[in-house]
């Protein structure tokens, strides 16, 4: 393994010299705003319509590097670019946000999925920073106060679940609004977030991590048992793994030392869980039974499960010192610097079967936009340059 100014050296030179100028360079739609997302290997785009929550991200991501790497102009430009493209296009009236709109930012899908708001708002927070623009701390605040009301029916009248019959509590939106809460509360001053944090924190923690054994729930009952069903087994060692690790990033900016070592070995049963013992790499879905999973892309390995892996291995190594988290931060690192990156082209593949072979050349799509590379790259450097 390299030593950490040399890692620290690598994810710069990949953020800055690779990933963001691809993403730069061919998702920005001058005539009509926003970003594309769906782009090939070369990053042609061959699909026009806009994703509201990655509409969001890349807002996020280029308002983080122009606050924390360099005020450069071109970063600004871009993010209210997509900014003013989210704030005249993606929500209702009632200020709910799309699921994707038409190239022109006609609504195309309902606004049933909350995770748009959520990133709405992280992108709205940093870019206020950013830019000094009041109406974007307004907005940010005003979703953050509609996610907070919704939070406990997200779907709301577009939620497909019968009421009353198997309730469920899941981990997406409580880990993302730890991030979020904590994304906003270093700019906007709100007692609410960080009460948002504590509950949230509780909520994960309590009951979505099972600690006798060793796992990380996608789905409990509210009283934090687990049905013995599809939902009540499904474990996403990814999604798991970069909850850890927001709670983590939590403790070590809050001074909640408490928090670091749960939080550590939760991730680290998610990791050994989770990881492809025959063909290496780290599993998309897996069953807490070891029953067949639900989802029939079970086996796939996607760069963002890898990335996060890298940076909860690393954050836990910087706050702990215990050698099992360099040990696999190494095992992932080689796993994802063998399989992922597109050297000709540049940024990283999204889909390898299990074996690690290609599944699809796109670099963007529905799913995978300008966040979970670039993030992690950004947060790798900077524990590499601390460490």
């Amino acid at each position: 393994m390299p030593d950490p100014g040399d890692l620290a050296d690598l994810y710069r030179g990949a953020l800055l010299d690779d990933v963001i100028p691809f993403w730069a360079s061919h998702s920005i739609d001058a005539e009509q705003g926003g970003y594309f997302t769906c782009l090939g290997r070369k990053g042609e785009v061959f699909d026009t319509d806009k994703f509201v929550w990655l509409q969001g991200r890349q807002v996020w991501m280029f308002s983080k590097l122009y606050n924390e790497v360099e005020q450069r102009a071109g970063w600004l430009e871009i993010a209210g670019h997509g900014a003013e493209f989210l704030r005249d296009h993606g929500m209702d009236g009632e200020g709910n946000f799309y699921f994707s709109l038409e190239r022109s930012g006609r609504p195309l899908v309902q606004p049933y999925n909350i995770f748009s708001d959520c990133f709405a708002a992280m992108a709205f927070s940093e870019y206020a920073r950013a830019s000094r623009e009041d109406w974007a701390k307004e907005l940010a605040v005003k979703t953050f106060n509609n996610i907070r009301r919704r939070s406990d029916n997200p779907k709301g009248r577009y939620s497909k679940t019968y009421p009353g019959t198997r309730p469920l509590l899941t981990l997406a939106l409580p880990m993302i609004t730890i991030n979020l809460a904590l994304e906003l509360g270093s700019h906007i001053e709100d007692p609410v977030l960080e009460r948002s944090i504590d509950e949230n924190i509780e909520l994960v923690m309590g009951r979505l991590v099972d600690g006798e054994r060793g796992l990380i729930f996608e789905n409990v009952s509210p009283d934090g048992t687990h049905p013995d069903t599809f939902e009540g087994r499904l474990i996403s060692p990814g999604h798991g793994i970069e909850a850890m690790w927001f709670i983590m990033d939590t403790a070590r900016t809050l001074g909640r030392e408490e928090l670091i070592e749960p939080a550590s070995r939760a991730m680290l049963g998610q990791l050994e869980f989770g990881w492809d013992d025959g063909h290496g790499g780290i599993l998309y879905f897996t069953d807490s039974a070891g029953k067949p999973p639900v989802f029939l892309e079970w086996a796939q390995k996607l760069w963002w499960v890898h990335l996060e892996a890298l940076v909860g291995t690393a954050l836990a190594f910087e706050l702990t010192g215990d050698d099992i988290y360099w040990e696999w931060y190494g095992r992932v690192h080689e796993y994802a610097w063998e399989h992922f990156p597109d050297p000709e082209h540049g940024e990283w593949w999204g889909y390898l079967d299990r074996r690690g072979d290609l599944l699809t050349p796109i670099k963007g799509g529905k799913w995978k936009g300008c966040f979970h590379v670039p993030r992690a790259m950004f947060q790798l450097w900077r524990i590499f340059e601390r460490l």
